[in-house]
């Protein structure tokens, strides 16, 4: 069998039931979910997986792609004793959250600063950034 320079071999086939990558897409998540539930089943693990997947999905709709994806968890992974370093980031965050609303052209409600602060309440800050982040997927 010859092959010429433009196929491929064995021939790729998507799966059947897999959806196609789509740019800019968020995905719409219980936000007591990731607050609450799964957190608490993978002992917080989940929440770090939450925050690198939410991160990866605003860089999506980023028309520049220039917000980052892996900086963010990295601070908290590697600065989370510093404490202030979390607290930037998790600022920042609300704040990317805003500008994915914007660039999805829905009325941008997020603030940076009432997701910082419900961070200290039992940690309602994801809880409000998940439920912020639902409003793009609508």
């Amino acid at each position: 069998m010859t092959m010429r320079p433009h196929q491929q071999y064995p021939p790729q086939h998507p799966q059947v039931g897999a959806a196609p990558h789509q740019a800019g897409f968020v995905k719409r998540r219980s936000p007591v979910g990731v607050w609450l539930g799964l957190p608490l089943i993978t002992l917080g693990i989940y929440h770090l997986v939450w925050y690198y997947k939410i991160h990866a999905e605003m860089a999506d709709l980023s028309p520049r792609r220039t917000a980052p994806v892996v900086g963010p968890l990295l601070v908290l992974i590697l600065l989370g004793w510093t404490a202030i370093a979390p607290l930037v980031s998790y600022y920042r965050c609300g704040t990317r959250i805003r500008d994915a609303q914007e660039n999805a052209g829905v009325q941008p409600t997020c603030s940076g600063g009432l997701g910082l602060l419900l961070m200290f309440v039992f940690g309602l800050g994801v809880l409000y950034y998940q439920t912020e982040l639902n409003r793009i997927a609508e």
